[in-house]
């Protein structure tokens, strides 16, 4: 599984807005990657800032 797909899975898994520092502490990924797959899952519009800073599964 890439990053993408785990970062996605972790949005959804916890059902909340996460912080890339809390999504990579639940992960295990490196917080490079992590901002790297959110930029990724970002552009394909997957993910969505409900607040500053912190990042949602699309609905």
């Amino acid at each position: 599984m890439g990053a993408k797909e785990t970062v996605l899975e972790v949005l959804k898994k916890e059902g909340e807005a996460m912080s890339a520092g809390q999504i990579a502490e639940k992960s295990g990924l490196d917080r490079k990657e992590v901002d790297k797959a959110m930029k990724a899952l970002k552009d394909e519009e997957l993910i969505v800032s409900p607040r500053r800073c912190y990042w949602a599964p699309k609905p």
